[in-house]
């Protein structure tokens, strides 16, 4: 019996003293754990004559239950003291980083090039990426069966089952950027100068260089006086506040575009290395003709807004920018 009062003095007094949640534990399993000293005590019962066994059960289960109350109160005492805010808030410390979102890398570098070219006063123009074969080829210059339409690789839909009698035009997801300017050019009237940001589509293999869909920019600037001239500055310029490097290099090679003639590359020498950028050159004829436009001239061009984003980010794979992995995005 004395044993028991002397364990019941020292628990209480250690209880009492816990501060914290782990400490109140440790005192648990001290006491009432397997190896606990009450619980050595309650096992060694079954040794004692039937008498004594009695008396020092009733005293030890009372013990037990009045132990458990206590640790029981001990913890609720212990909870409500770490919740407060005076235990859990130290003012003085500094607070959390909060992430916030941001911007898209993608949708950066269309700012910047919106920003750019409106600042030399072109007019940002937008239009739908659901298209006619007439405005996605006809009107620009690339008929039916032209060995031209094998460069756009296209996704067309499909036609209705019930087809009507009048044979319906055909529909896709534009190739390219490109159509936006013959509806311009179908509603107004020269001069002028506009760019057209969006997304096009391509059915073709994916790969570091290649996505099923992808961000473009088209240009296009008509006059009575336009000329290569006025296309070389405006390309130079965009491109030295684009990288915002004074010192880019640039050069023209004659190329072909259906939809223009002389058709030309632009290429910018940035880092000892040369670097094909854009597509350009002086407006089709033939693509005046479907707008209904006589003794014009101008000049267009196209650029990736995903191969800029590379370029000037030095990201190796186009598929990045689409992956959805935060760990790559928060770097911009």
């Amino acid at each position: 019996m004395a044993i028991i009062d002397s364990l019941k003095q020292q628990a209480f007094r250690e209880i009492q003293g816990a501060e914290d949640l782990k400490k109140l534990e440790e005192l648990q399993l001290k006491y009432l754990g397997r190896k606990g000293k009450l619980t050595e005590i309650l096992r060694s019962l079954k040794n004692k004559p039937i008498t004594e066994r009695k008396k020092i059960g009733e005293v030890a289960n009372k013990f037990k239950h009045e132990l458990e109350e206590l640790l029981n109160q001990k913890n609720k005492s212990l909870i409500t003291t770490r919740s407060t805010p005076s235990s859990i808030l130290d003012l003085t410390r500094p607070g959390a980083k909060v992430l916030r979102g941001h911007a898209h890398p993608l949708t950066q570098v269309e700012e910047d090039v919106r920003r750019i070219f409106s600042s030399m006063n072109f007019t940002v123009v937008e239009g739908p990426e659901l298209e006619s074969e007439y405005y996605n080829f006809d009107a620009l210059n690339i008929r039916e069966n032209h060995p031209a339409r094998d460069m756009w690789d296209t996704f067309w839909l499909k036609e209705p089952s019930q087809k009507p009698k009048v044979k319906s035009e055909k529909f896709l997801l534009r190739t390219h950027t490109s159509p936006v300017q013959i509806r311009y050019m179908e509603t107004h009237k020269p001069p002028f100068q506009i760019v057209v940001p969006g997304r096009v589509f391509r059915y073709e293999a994916t790969d570091a260089s290649h996505e099923i869909n992808f961000y473009q920019l088209e240009g296009l600037m008509v006059g009575s006086d336009i000329s290569l001239a006025n296309f070389r500055f405006v390309i130079e310029e965009f491109f030295r506040h684009f990288f915002q490097d004074q010192k880019i290099q640039f050069r023209f090679r004659p190329s072909y575009f259906p939809f223009v003639e002389p058709g030309l590359e632009v290429d910018i020498r940035l880092k000892n290395k040369w670097l094909e950028v854009m597509g350009a050159g002086m407006v089709h004829s033939k693509v005046f003709e479907a707008v209904g436009y006589k003794n014009i001239q101008g000049f267009a061009f196209g650029v990736g807004i995903d191969r800029l984003a590379m370029i000037k980010y030095e990201v190796p794979d186009i598929r990045l920018f689409y992956s959805g992995d935060l760990r790559f995005i928060r770097q911009f």
